[in-house]
């Protein structure tokens, strides 16, 4: 398995360039990083066996990044998750929203940091550092905002994002990354996630309704198929009789991270995967993450929607997401982590990827 040709992501997007960022490290492992959303466009990490494989969905060209599903591995903000009602008030104002999403805001909207162009200020085979300025009134919000994205690759196959965002008047912002992961390799043969085992730090999620916004309630998970407080075969109970899994189709939901003390870098989750034995740890500063299971990716039997690397079909629950960030819809909870930035402010969010066997 090799790296994505840098030829192939070369192009210029809203007379901005675009490219292709290769991060290395002396363990073999590689990363490929396009400044077209800030987005890992692949990751290349060995199993069990020492082979190299992808574990990311996405695409082999620009052109087919741009046609495709903009969220798949991009940095998504200014807030990234559902707004409840495609509006909320901040300071007095009403600041209304486009609709994406049912009645809702999804990843804040028609542009966004996702289908942007980053300026990269900084490349070499270990990181790519790159930021963007986000204009007062781009997609409803307030404030222009200064947003800066730095991946960086460590010996020890880890991957980390540090985000960072200013802004020169009140406003809210929730950044994360969307890549969608199967550790079982792109050349695998192994089409779904369902026999992954999952881990995640957390005891309490925050149940959705019919639009998948969070009702307001914080419930434990203990005694529920949302309880992975111990590892669990992700196939296991997914397909159950609870509401909330009907409501998500599968699990779509936001988990309630334990951290010791804010802003302290921990883990939130643990992936595993028996067939190529490959195992991912993440851990970050934010207080949740949302755990998709890519249930709206295509279904079998009906015509394929999305066709990835190598003209492979996209199927149902093929990858999972792990976003790390603050809880969906945070503007209309005062008790939920607070998403509001003020002016003098830095939003500082450090998220990790680390990869084993």
């Amino acid at each position: 398995m090799e790296l994505l040709k840098k030829e192939n992501y070369a192009g210029v997007v809203d007379g901005k360039p675009v490219g292709l960022y290769a991060l290395k490290n002396a363990r073999g492992m590689e990363a490929a990083i396009c400044n077209w959303g800030a987005r890992v466009a692949q990751i290349l990490t060995p199993d069990v066996n020492g082979r190299l494989d992808d574990v990311i969905f996405g695409y082999d060209t620009l052109k087919e990044a741009r046609e495709g599903m903009p969220e798949m591995g991009a940095t998504v903000g200014r807030v990234a998750n559902r707004i409840a009602g495609a509006q909320f008030e901040l300071a007095g104002r009403t600041h209304k929203l486009a609709a994406n999403d049912g009645p809702n805001n999804l990843h804040s909207g028609p542009v966004g940091c996702m289908r942007s162009v980053f300026d990269v200020a900084k490349a070499d085979e270990r990181s790519v550092r790159m930021s963007i300025l986000l204009p007062d009134g781009m997609d409803g919000f307030p404030g222009n905002c200064t947003v800066s994205v730095t991946y960086s690759l460590s010996d020890d196959n880890e991957l980390s994002i540090v985000t960072e965002a200013v802004t020169d008047a009140t406003t809210v912002v929730n950044f994360c990354n969307h890549a969608y992961f199967n550790l079982a390799g792109s050349d695998s043969g192994v089409t779904d996630i369902l026999g992954h085992k999952l881990e995640l730090n957390a005891r309490h999620y925050t149940p959705i309704d019919e639009t998948l916004i969070p009702t307001g309630a914080i419930m434990p998970v203990a005694g529920t198929p949302f309880d992975f407080t111990t590892p669990r075969v992700i196939g296991e109970r997914i397909n159950g009789e609870h509401e909330q899994l009907k409501l998500g189709l599968g699990y779509d939901h936001n988990f309630v991270l334990e951290k010791p003390e804010r802003g302290q870098l921990t883990l939130a989750a643990r992936l595993s995967d028996p067939v190529s034995g490959r195992v991912m740890e993440v851990r970050t500063t934010e207080p949740g993450i949302q755990f998709y299971a890519g249930n709206f990716l295509q279904s079998g039997g009906m015509q394929p929607k999305y066709v990835g690397k190598g003209g492979k079909t996209m199927l149902h629950r093929g990858a999972l997401c792990l976003e790390t960030q603050r809880f969906p819809d945070s503007v209309h909870r005062s008790y939920f982590p607070s998403m509001t930035l003020d002016r003098g402010e830095k939003y500082v969010s450090t998220t990790t990827f680390r990869f084993g066997v």
